[in-house]
């Protein structure tokens, strides 16, 4: 009869220690794993990864993923680095991580992140075909997917993309694990220059290609394609930003809400997400810019934040000194942008300033600084591809 109390006693107390385990954001929960066996095995099942996505719902950026690559040379950089973003948005100066993707079997480039998942290709060049990776940092569990089959030549003007959407309110555990890429490839022949898009389905297991294309000639910028609304985003050179609804396979062009030539330099931009929406970033002798996109189908663009260079040099002057000046000149020695905006997710930005990096928390109006290429053990400065990050408990099954 003791024994039977004695059990009883015990899963009362595990149900009790789930639930409170539940309710913790996952940054925190990695920790905690460590606490003991059981503290492990109950945060490690699928079982918990359900519950605790109900009841965190919303996934908060928790770093930038910070991939190098050469501008002209098509040769991979294996350097990864993930800069934390503090729990507070920007106290910043956290360390920066190198060893991320460690626990995969080989060197890989991370081309997309969504949703707590991120995309990876092994590197180039190689004695083998390339290959996909989907894995979940988190967790350290990884998905191998082979190259699609059109055509096993990586392209510098192509990117793949991840679309991962996951209710736990209405999806069920096998959920999990249903994520779609999509692969935009520029083809270029005597008449026409046109995008072609192959999707591949975690559930089908399978490429295909679209019979969408979508006729453009500009390019895209840094390869990397923003998810948002089940709708695929990819900024491109000519002030236009490329997007493809994921389920429907259709492909369309938006303009942004500033043309480049309305400035004296030619000013940097990045796209990202914010509150569903997706997000356009545009700094430039007049300061830092962010629109969000109200409605698809009429291209209307609604300014949500603007601050001078003026400004940002008064409210930090522990960071910034001389700052219009130094964009300026700069630019006219065609040496890069001393200011650039990276990544842009729930109104929080990583932008480059000079050799540093800074957070830029837009919704609160704080800036931090996260860390400086020094930290990032950079072999290239020009042309990085930088992905917003969210740490979640996603399940992958490993091949």
């Amino acid at each position: 009869m003791k024994k039977v109390h004695a059990q009883s006693h015990w899963l009362l107390n595990s149900d009790i220690l789930f639930d409170i385990l539940s309710r913790i954001p996952v940054k925190d929960l990695l920790g905690l794993k460590c606490v003991s066996k059981e503290w492990h095995g109950i945060i490690s099942s699928r079982s918990f990864s359900i519950a605790q996505l109900g009841k965190n719902r919303e996934l908060f950026l928790t770093g930038f993923i910070y991939q190098e690559k050469f501008m002209w040379c098509k040769e991979d950089i294996a350097t990864v680095s993930y800069i934390p973003v503090d729990d507070a948005g920007t106290r910043g100066c956290s360390k920066v991580h190198h060893m991320v993707f460690d626990f995969l079997p080989e060197d890989v480039v991370v081309l997309a992140s969504c949703k707590g998942l991120v995309c990876c290709r092994s590197t180039i060049p190689s004695e083998k075909k390339p290959v996909i990776y989907v894995c979940n940092p988190s967790n350290r569990e990884w998905i191998k997917l082979d190259w699609p089959p059109s055509g096993y030549e990586y392209d510098r003007n192509e990117s793949i993309a991840l679309a991962f959407d996951f209710d736990p309110s209405k999806d069920s555990i096998d959920s999990l694990n249903r994520f779609k890429l999509v692969r935009v490839k520029q083809i270029e022949n005597s008449d026409d220059l046109y995008f072609t898009f192959e999707l591949y389905s975690s559930e089908g297991g399978a490429w295909w290609k679209s019979e969408e294309i979508c006729r453009c000639d500009n390019r895209l910028v840094n390869n990397k394609g923003i998810y948002t609304g089940g709708v695929l985003h990819w900024l491109m050179d000519g002030d236009q930003v490329l997007t493809f609804d994921v389920e429907k396979e259709l492909a369309w062009l938006i303009s942004v809400p500033v043309p480049g030539s309305e400035f004296r330099i030619v000013p940097e931009a990045c796209i990202g997400e914010s509150e569903g929406r997706l997000n356009y970033v545009q700094a430039s002798e007049e300061g830092i810019h962010v629109w969000y996109l109200e409605d698809y189908y009429e291209f209307k663009w609604t300014l949500s934040h603007c601050k001078s260079l003026d400004e940002i040099e008064r409210e930090c002057p522990r960071f910034f000194f001389n700052l219009k000046n130094r964009v300026l000149e700069q630019a006219s020695m065609d040496f890069g942008q001393w200011m650039n905006p990276m990544a842009f997710k729930d109104g929080i930005m990583l932008m480059k300033i000079g050799p540093n990096f800074y957070l830029y928390d837009t919704k609160n109006n704080k800036m931090a600084k996260a860390c400086s290429f020094q930290d990032l053990n950079s072999q290239c400065m020009f042309n990085p591809t930088v992905h917003a990050h969210s740490l979640s408990l996603i399940p992958l099954r490993r091949a």
